[in-house]
């Protein structure tokens, strides 16, 4: 049976694709056949090989296989680095969610764990009538939040997470992200959050170190996921 476990942020630029990528690098330490999969993603840029985005490349080179076919990590790939019914309006493209499971699932069938990382917030607009949480909420993902540490991240962190939980959704859990290496009272803040968030740390992540070094940070992360 295929684990899969979906990340989601705080915010935009908060770190979910640096948090995923060592999610990836620590499954993989602990002997999980794990990949990555970025189902939409906006400020592609166009290549030989067609539209790419920098956060769904930086996944498939995690993950256990490289070789994998780039549309089943990033199915919908958007020019404009907009929000995602922003960037799909504007490429003459609707967004809907049976092409995205179709990736998925042929990702589960040749992997034991996918990591499906979300695009923007939790509430983040791909449609009329459809947002990124829709993926976790449909495809019954549990959820990994990730935490931006900077200031504001209280009521980002627990709006976010009241969000998910009130869409019926199972939060595994919250990675602390230090995107901010100036913070104040950063450890103050941290307990604050292991305090108040309904769901426990699954880890710290440092600023400036990749995510190959870092992948022992998680390793709490990888016990959920057991």
């Amino acid at each position: 049976m295929t684990t899969t476990v979906f990340i989601a942020g705080t915010d935009t630029g908060i770190g979910k694709t640096h948090a995923a990528c060592t999610l990836l690098h620590a499954l993989r330490a602990a002997g999980r056949d794990a990949c990555g999969m970025k189902p939409v993603a906006s400020g592609c840029v166009e290549t030989p090989q067609g539209l790419r985005n920098d956060d769904a490349l930086a996944l498939l080179a995690a993950g256990a296989d490289a070789g994998l076919p780039y549309a089943l990590v990033n199915p919908v790939a958007l020019r404009d680095p907009l929000s995602p019914h922003l960037a799909a309006a504007h490429d003459g493209v609707t967004i809907t969610l049976a092409p995205l499971r179709a990736a998925f699932e042929q990702l589960a069938a040749r992997h034991s764990t996918v990591v499906v990382e979300g695009v923007g917030g939790w509430l983040v607009p791909l449609a009329p009538g459809l947002s990124a949480s829709d993926i976790a909420r449909q495809w019954q993902l549990p959820v990994i939040l990730v935490v931006g540490l900077r200031l504001g991240c209280l009521n980002h962190a627990l709006l976010s997470a009241r969000a998910v939980v009130a869409d019926g959704c199972h939060l595994l859990g919250w990675i602390g992200n230090r995107v901010d290496p100036s913070m104040d009272a950063p450890e103050e803040n941290l307990d604050t959050l292991r305090a108040l968030l309904p769901a426990p740390c699954l880890g710290v992540l440092p600023h400036g170190v990749a995510p190959a070094q870092a992948a022992g940070c998680l390793a709490a992360a990888v016990a959920a996921l057991d």
